[in-house]
């Protein structure tokens, strides 16, 4: 199981987990959901205390992974799988992206 944490411009915004069958979680932090403020990270996941589940990594987060020769450059360099795309993710999305949204890779303790 790998984790990560959701900022929101520098704020906990909530989690996004994928599970050892490749399966993901959304969930967003309650203070985040509670705060009529505070936005929805995307239009295609609202905020609400449920959380989302899928199959595959989110498209939102999908999209936030360089493409072509990038993509290959990033791979090689960090001995990523190009088809690890939670990796990828966690590997470029931490601290430059062009939207409000970062992801930081946690440590898994359970």
């Amino acid at each position: 199981m790998r984790s990560a944490l959701l900022l929101y411009n520098n704020m906990e915004a909530g989690w996004l987990t994928q599970y050892n069958d490749g399966s993901f979680t959304l969930r967003y932090a309650d203070e985040w959901v509670l705060d009529s403020s505070k936005p929805s990270l995307s239009v295609s996941l609202p905020k609400s205390q449920i959380e989302f589940h899928a199959k595959h990594l989110f498209p939102f987060f999908f999209n936030m992974i360089p493409e072509g020769i990038n993509k290959l450059a990033i791979c090689k360099k960090k001995n990523i799988d190009a088809d690890d795309y939670f990796g990828l993710l966690l590997e470029v999305a931490n601290y430059d992206t062009i939207g409000a949204v970062r992801v930081i890779k946690q440590s898994y303790t359970g």
